[in-house]
């Protein structure tokens, strides 16, 4: 496309939709800030009396697995001793641990504060989408032609999918306080550090692959993300269930935090599947992206750092799929490598858009 034909494609930007989009976008912030205080307040008013839940499974199930059992054999008569079953997780091998109560800590008030930070978060989330709508309106184009747009449409749809698996009755709500933490971060960056005024898009960028190949990377991102605090959290918990395991005290504050989230098994088949739902969509994505560059630029593919990031993170994914799939690298090895591939994504976004320069740095920051 010409800069000629690109400049007949570009309208005047609507300053007055670009200011509300703004006033919403730091509302969304104000919303999102009382969610998080209330997700706290979940946290330190719920109920902490199943504390010792983890420790009291663990120590039953050691003591289990130690003692005989005394079976019948019914035809002949004759009593044998039998080692009981002992069950085991898939994703690790390791033990049988239940989920915790949650943030709340099975209390009604804590429940009830849990509750109004959903609620909160609900409302945060339609402000904050209205600011990004708001955005695209005033430019008449997809909302994410800069760093500061993909920022803040990143977060929507991070928030998003949040809402949605809690919609589709998965209990997550113990991943509301990790969420909500790092989006007001994220719009931090974006309305400090990132900010771009409202304007029309370089010529390279006015395509319909605009719209297929970036929002389907900040869709992978946004439910990357979500399978990266899994991740972590199924660190810290598995290494407070093994020192439980092994005899040892965690402190008060591990205890009375870590106690209450699922256990690291269910943490971590979490995470894996998230993970593993979402890589196919990240392959169409570098794929469309191929598509797009060589309606662009003449050639599928040519090993901008862009590109060559952005295969570097799918291999990471794909080497974590494959690692979880295989007995010698699961539990922490493979959360290693799951942690390890966000990174690659994370500076495919960051590093490579400020400090490495190529064909894609028309983004600006």
């Amino acid at each position: 496309m010409t800069l000629a034909a690109g400049t007949e494609l570009a309208t005047a930007t609507n300053e007055h939709l670009a200011n509300i989009s703004n006033t919403l976008i730091y509302s969304a912030m104000a919303v999102y800030t009382l969610a998080f205080f209330t997700y706290i307040a979940e946290w330190i008013f719920g109920s902490r009396s199943k504390i010792a839940r983890t420790a009291n499974a663990l120590t039953a199930g050691k003591a289990a697995a130690k003692a005989p059992v005394v079976t019948v054999n019914k035809a002949g008569g004759t009593a044998v001793l039998e080692r009981p079953k002992v069950v085991v997780r898939a994703s690790a091998g390791a033990r049988d641990v239940p989920d915790g109560p949650g943030a709340h800590g099975g209390d009604e008030q804590g429940d009830l504060y849990g509750r109004i930070a959903i609620s909160l978060t609900v409302l945060a989330f339609l402000i904050h989408l209205g600011g990004v709508v708001a955005r695209a309106a005033s430019v008449e184009r997809a909302p994410w032609g800069n760093m500061y747009e993909f920022n803040i449409t990143f977060s929507t749809v991070a928030v998003g999918v949040y809402l949605t698996l809690l919609a589709l009755k998965k209990n997550i709500r113990w991943l509301g306080l990790f969420l909500i933490t790092t989006v007001l971060l994220d719009l931090g960056i974006a309305v400090t550090v990132l900010y771009t005024a409202s304007d029309q898009l370089v010529p390279a960028l006015h395509s319909y692959w605009l719209y297929i190949h970036v929002s389907t990377a900040i869709l992978c991102g946004a439910v990357f993300y979500v399978g990266a605090v899994g991740t972590l959290l199924y660190l810290f918990k598995d290494s407070y269930e093994t020192k439980l395991e092994n005899g040892g005290t965690p402190g008060r504050f591990a205890t009375s935090f870590l106690e209450r989230l699922p256990a690291s098994s269910s943490l971590d088949k979490f995470s894996y599947r998230i993970n593993a739902a979402v890589f196919p969509l990240w392959t169409f994505t570098i794929i469309a992206g191929a598509i797009w560059a060589e309606s662009a630029w003449g050639r599928y593919w040519g090993w901008d750092p862009k590109e060559t990031w952005a295969f570097i993170t799918w291999v990471a994914y794909a080497c974590y799929l494959h690692a979880r799939a295989t007995a010698g690298w699961k539990g922490r090895k493979a959360a290693y490598l799951a942690l390890i591939a966000f990174g690659c994504w994370l500076f495919n976004y960051y590093g490579v858009n400020i400090f490495v320069s190529g064909k894609h740095s028309y983004a600006g920051v």
